[in-house]
């Protein structure tokens, strides 16, 4: 069976990271494991900068697919992660660092601020990213936060890095899926390996289709598209192969 690793945003927690995205629901429908490992410390979090943090976080993912692998059927070529917020900086974080186990990663709303010169050296990974306009907590065109000291880059430029990363075709397609939501798909890359953003307009801090956050203090929550029921979609189209990921046919 595949396995999803689906990753709590900053100060959340496993249970509350199913409740919010409903994957366990999904895979009880399509037939697939979902696990939600919890980060450290207390609020807990993923470390996201290149400290020993970070490594512990990458060694104990790996540690934990090793033991479910042990434990159940899993077809090691389609284990695949995602994210909310800082959750989905950990996805990525996971691309850079367990290419050689992860088959596509996905992100909602994520807090990516690693450089991409650290991730330069792996094969193509096919990624998925959801994100809202009017997100008060990462926002969209890049800056500043009002709850880190961290900077984040502009959304669309961040995503064409990825595109960059897996030698995909210059020129995206943008297409309108929902009156509020654009999809921009990233194609011809090296091994299928594409990438694709959802735009969600005055959409915020929040996981698309999943169970509504404070709107108050984290913006709107989309009905028109479920974030966890397209990034499956997205997800069992592409399998790991060989220390290369691609797509499967």
């Amino acid at each position: 069976m595949p396995l999803v690793i689906s990753m709590h945003g900053a100060g959340g927690w496993p249970r509350q990271q199913q409740n919010l995205t409903r994957w366990s629901r999904l895979a009880d429908a399509q037939g697939f494991i979902v696990a939600y490992p919890a980060g450290s410390g207390f609020p807990r979090i993923w470390h996201l900068s290149e400290d020993v943090g970070l490594k512990r976080d990458v060694q104990f993912i790996s540690a934990m697919i090793d033991t479910l692998e042990r434990a159940y059927n899993i077809d090691s070529t389609r284990i695949y992660a995602n994210g909310f917020s800082n959750g989905g900086g950990m996805a990525f974080v996971l691309s850079c660092t367990l290419s050689s186990r992860i088959a596509a990663i996905g992100l909602v709303a994520a807090a990516e601020t690693l450089p991409w010169s650290w991730c330069t050296n792996n094969p193509p990974m096919p990624m998925i990213a959801f994100h809202g306009t009017a997100d008060p907590i990462v926002p969209y065109e890049g800056g500043q936060s009002p709850v880190t000291s961290e900077t984040f880059p502009d959304v669309q430029a961040w995503v064409s890095g990825w595109a960059k990363r897996n030698q995909c075709a210059p020129a995206p397609t943008d297409s309108a899926v929902a009156p509020d939501v654009t999809r921009r798909t990233y194609t011809d890359c090296a091994d299928s390996a594409n990438v694709v953003l959802y735009t969600v307009r005055d959409g915020g801090h929040t996981w698309p289709g999943g169970k509504p956050l404070p709107r108050i203090l984290l913006g709107a929550t989309t009905r028109e598209i479920d974030a966890t029921r397209e990034m499956w979609t997205f997800f069992r189209a592409h399998e790991r192969h060989a220390g290369h990921d691609s797509t499967r046919r």
